[in-house]
């Protein structure tokens, strides 16, 4: 498993669990944020790093 992702906030959290679920990309908490705020790291398999990478940059898009 590859870390892919910091949670900002609760919020921010749940938005990219959302989006991961949606692209049926696999993935697990795991450690804490770099953000110091208690939330756990996004992990993502290594070979769906790339896909996971592609859905939340289009989710970003207006």
């Amino acid at each position: 498993m590859s870390r892919f992702y910091d949670p900002k906030d609760t919020h921010d959290l749940a938005r990219v669990e959302e989006i991961l679920k949606k692209g049926a990309i696999e993935y697990f908490l795991r450690g804490d944020s770099k953000y110091g705020n208690g939330l756990p790291e996004i992990h993502v398999a290594e070979e769906d790093v790339p896909k996971a990478e592609e859905l939340l940059l289009h989710s970003a898009r207006p």
